[in-house]
């Protein structure tokens, strides 16, 4: 019989007191506000009537694993700490411009993009931000995923008044809890997944200027603005607790436009189904970064956007979702490389301006250069 020694059992003290004070300063740190809060009351019983919530969570309308199959976690952790790679991020500053969005005409029609996900739009009159993050992190510590030098040149007390702020889910690199309560007192309506709106309530807003929506579903804005929720193939969550929200794309018809908001999303069918159903497009934002083959089913691979491009049936693409936050292990200018050449084989009409620089939404003809080649 083996018994532990007075050392093995000081040790073996130590260890559990490590570990435990390691649970409670994690438990602590994620009762910040800043992760927000899952549904509940009234919310959580309209989440549970969704024909998509099953098993305590929102599915996807395919089988969508986290990583592709014979990929582990461990793998793809051990892939983005310690496969080093020297273009991940830019060796130097990204090159922007800045747009006064203050005094912008509301009778022009422009859409400024932030990098990443995140873009002001103004069209018929209205004023539109998408999935705002201007805090310079995507992550839950201000000094993780920090933008690229330049890359953050707006804050939110450039950010006009806001007739319609759209948050496709909940996502750190989406849903940034600084910039969403500094702009708080000028966001006048909220579109958004079902779920997220608890996130927003927890933050202060009125829960009466949020509209939430399920997949398939029309909202009247008012001023012949109308919303149709499409299906998106993703996750969310800003812990450890998954899928408690839908994560959504919006198409977007204004008196005179027809807008693809897209979220994040990996390829399926949706996109055809998408484009069939409410195509053609005058404009569609679309995903194109942070991607890898080991976890193609939630975000496109480079081979895939092009083929979504073409079944949305649009006229006009600005790829988003780059340019600012290193979440994959790609070189931080791939995306932009690789869908410009895509542009120049298949002719798409993809532009690509530079974070901050005005793009006429009416004018189809405007010319963009490929302002990464500048940047190391």
């Amino acid at each position: 019989m083996h018994y532990l020694t007075s050392d093995m059992f000081i040790f073996l003290a130590i260890l559990a007191s490590i570990l435990f004070s390691f649970i409670i300063i994690v438990f602590a740190f994620m009762q910040q506000e800043k992760f927000g809060k899952k549904p509940s009351g009234e919310r959580l019983e309209r989440i549970k009537k969704s024909p998509n919530f099953k098993n305590g969570a929102f599915q996807n309308v395919s089988h969508t694993p986290s990583f592709t199959e014979g990929t582990t976690y461990w793998s793809v952790l051990k892939q983005f700490m310690f496969e080093k790679n020297e273009r991940k991020q830019p060796l130097n500053e990204i090159p922007s411009h800045k747009t006064d969005l203050l005094n912008l005409d509301r009778s022009h029609d422009a859409l400024v993009w932030f990098g990443h996900s995140s873009y002001f739009m103004q069209i018929d009159g209205k004023r539109i931000l998408v999935d705002p993050v201007l805090s310079g992190s995507a992550s839950p510590l201000s000094i993780g995923t920090k933008a690229f030098k330049g890359a953050n040149n707006y804050t939110t007390e450039d950010i006009p008044e806001i007739d319609f702020l759209f948050i496709t889910h909940d996502h750190w690199d989406h849903l940034d809890y600084d910039t969403i309560k500094k702009i708080k007192p000028k966001v006048k309506q909220i579109i958004t997944g079902l779920g997220t709106g608890e996130h927003l309530e927890h933050w202060g807003y009125d829960k009466n200027i949020i509209t939430e929506a399920d997949w398939n579903e029309q909202i009247e804005l008012g001023n012949n603005f109308i919303v149709n929720t499409v299906t998106a193939r993703h996750f969310s969550g800003r812990g450890f607790t998954r899928n408690k929200a839908i994560w959504i794309s919006f198409v977007l018809q204004t008196p005179s436009m027809k807008i693809f908001i897209g979220g994040d999303s990996g390829y399926d069918k949706h996109f055809k189904e998408t484009g069939e159903k409410h195509g053609p497009f005058d404009l569609a934002i679309l995903e194109n970064g942070q991607y890898n083959a080991k976890w193609r089913y939630i975000h496109m691979l480079p081979t895939e956007i092009h083929t979504a491009i073409k079944e949305l049936n649009v006229k006009r693409v600005i790829p988003v979702h780059s340019a600012k936050f290193a979440l994959s292990n790609h070189d931080w200018d791939e995306p932009l490389k690789l869908i410009t050449k895509h542009n120049e084989e298949e002719k798409l009409n993809i532009i690509t301006p530079m974070i901050g620089q005005h793009v006429d939404l009416k004018n189809t003809n405007q010319v963009f250069e490929k302002w990464w080649n500048a940047v190391k």
